[in-house]
This record gives structure tokens, C-alpha cells and sequence, in this order.
């Protein structure tokens, strides 16, 4: 069973992150907003971060920069999570040091494939 923070300010999707990652055995930590993330994560030091990246307080860019400049978490898989699905919205957030892409709305079978590809 592996520990997953999911930052989303949207409740209606991090619920469903949660009941779908709970469905398969991880345990779920929940953020609102990308400081509670950040907080969340020096708490409880998950296996992964899906991060949304429209978030108050702190975007997911923002978050995501703050945990690379953190030895402790540099080398966190962390999994963008976004409304951002046009032509180049994947490249530029890879080039950001996002570990994975996921747009919304959340497709079960391409989150569960990207799940057992970061946590085997």
C-alpha cells in the first residue's frame, strides 16, 4: 500500500481521486490548496503527489518548486493534474520537472496505469 498526497482545491475531484486510489489500496492524504500541500508533505512524507496545478495560495508550479528545492523530497514522483489538455500543455509541464501528466477530466484506467508505473 503506498501513501499519496492529492492536492486539489475541487472537492467533487478529489473525491473521486480519493474513492478510486482508496478502491486500490493506497492510502490518500488530501490537500485544498497548494500551502496545505506543501504542509501535508513535510507531515507525512507520501510515496507520490498528484498535484493539481490551479490551486490558491500556491499554484502547483509553485508547490513543485519548493519540493525539488527540498533534499528530503528532490527526487518525489510528482504527477500533475490539470485542466490544461491543449497542444503543448504536457511538454510544458514536464519541462517544469512534473514526473507525469494527467488532464481532467480523470480517466480511471490512464491514472491507474500511470499509478503502477510510478509505484512498482
Amino acid at each position: 500500500m503506498s501513501k499519496i498526497l492529492v492536492a486539489e482545491d475541487n472537492l467533487p475531484n478529489r473525491e473521486l481521486m480519493r474513492e478510486i486510489l482508496e478502491s486500490r489500496g493506497h492510502e490518500v492524504i488530501e490537500a485544498c490548496d497548494g500551502q496545505e500541500a506543501l504542509d501535508k508533505l513535510e507531515q507525512t512524507s507520501p510515496d507520490l503527489v498528484l498535484l493539481d496545478i490551479q490551486m490558491p495560495v500556491l499554484d502547483g508550479y509553485a508547490v513543485l518548486k519548493r519540493i525539488r528545492s527540498n533534499p528530503r523530497f528532490a527526487s518525489l514522483r510528482v504527477l500533475a493534474v490539470t485542466a490544461f489538455a491543449m497542444q503543448g500543455n504536457r511538454e510544458q509541464v514536464l519541462a517544469a520537472g512534473f514526473d507525469g501528466y494527467l488532464s481532467k477530466p480523470i480517466d480511471i484506467s490512464l491514472l491507474t496505469k500511470e499509478l503502477q508505473g510510478f509505484l512498482e
